[in-house]
């Protein structure tokens, strides 16, 4: 059986490594899943780079995200049967409620990952897929798709006719104008280049900025629709201010990413929240139950995610290295073997 491991915290793509291991016996309770796609997060390249808040396992097998039908099953599994459709819970112990300490075991970090050609799991950390995704597509939800749901369905979801943005063009940003459309609502896309406009408008985007031609793209954003009720914010620190001036007096903004990657930091510019009675909000991906009740909305409303590129298993890093220059148009996938 082939695998992927990080043999090395911090050492970039070159931790990445191939291995031919023995084929895992599922225990008690446990399903081995054949895994027949998987795809990347940026979350997976922190790891790689040695920057993700939450410390790697030594020599752990990458990816929280793969698709694969399971192959065999422990003794006392009640949850799944040979044959049927999976895909892993990002917070593997995380079965609903709050987040706490006692349950932050992520796949691919503190518990191995889908990166191989088998994946042995605890039953309890799986869901079911809707039939009529492909694997390739099947494999793109556990991190930024649930990210964006639990984005526009946690504290307060937005009411259709309501305004939502989303900034650029990766994976959260893609599911959450898709998300957005299927509630209702109206959905103003953030691009850096404007040759991006005529896709995200064909997924159902009403307005459309390119951040290029309209750097402080805040003030247009607000003017145009009357106020954001609801950023899922992205950009980190280098959109913050921009999309709190693009909100409604009383808007919601959803922080997802407070650093880039040379360490700054999002800052409040205090001249423009004064003025402002904005809520900002932090998540973490969400937990298995909502994986749930995404994909059970996916299934209803048949939705397929935006994939970019495909890679063979055998180019695992080349797809690591595309996915790290940054210009991406939704998910970027691995075949199983």
């Amino acid at each position: 059986m082939l695998r992927y491991r990080l043999d090395e915290q911090g050492n970039g793509i070159g931790a990445l490594a191939m291995r031919e291991e023995t084929m895992p016996q599922p225990g008690p309770h446990q399903i081995l899943v054949r895994v027949r796609a998987t795809s990347l997060n940026r979350r997976d390249t922190m790891i790689l780079d040695g920057t993700y808040p939450l410390t790697p396992r030594a020599g752990i097998v990458p990816l929280s995200d793969g698709a694969g039908e399971v192959a065999a099953i422990g003794e006392g599994v009640t949850r799944f049967a040979v044959g049927d459709r999976v895909t892993g819970s990002y917070f593997a112990r995380w079965i609903d409620g709050r987040m706490h300490a006692g349950i932050v075991d992520q796949l691919g970090c503190t518990l191995d990952g889908m990166l191989g050609e088998y994946a042995l799991l605890d039953e309890q950390w799986a869901v079911r897929l809707p039939d009529h995704l492909s694997w390739q597509e099947a494999a793109t939800f556990t991190c930024a798709g649930l990210t964006a749901w639990s984005a526009l369905t946690g504290a307060e979801i937005p009411k259709p006719g309501q305004w939502v943005l989303v900034i650029g063009s990766g994976g959260v940003a893609l599911f959450a104008l898709q998300f957005a459309k299927l509630m209702g609502c109206r959905v103003a896309a953030v691009t850096s280049r404007a040759e991006k406009a005529d896709r995200l408008r064909a997924l159902g985007a009403d307005l459309v900025i390119a951040a290029t031609e309209t750097p402080e793209w805040g003030m247009t954003v607000r003017e145009a629709t009357g106020g954001i009720d609801l950023v899922v914010e992205t950009g980190g620190p280098a959109t913050f201010a921009q999309s709190l001036i693009a909100s409604a007096l009383y808007g919601r903004i959803v922080l997802l990413t407070v650093q880039d990657k040379n360490g700054g930091s999002v800052e409040i510019p205090g001249a423009v929240y004064q003025r402002s009675l904005v809520t900002i909000g932090r998540l973490f991906v969400g937990s298995r139950n909502g994986l749930e009740a995404m994909l059970a909305a996916v299934a209803t409303h048949r939705l397929r995610p935006v994939i970019d590129k495909v890679f063979p298993f055998a180019g695992a890093r080349e797809a690591y290295r595309y996915f790290q220059e940054g210009d991406v148009f939704g998910k970027v996938v691995i075949e199983g073997v």
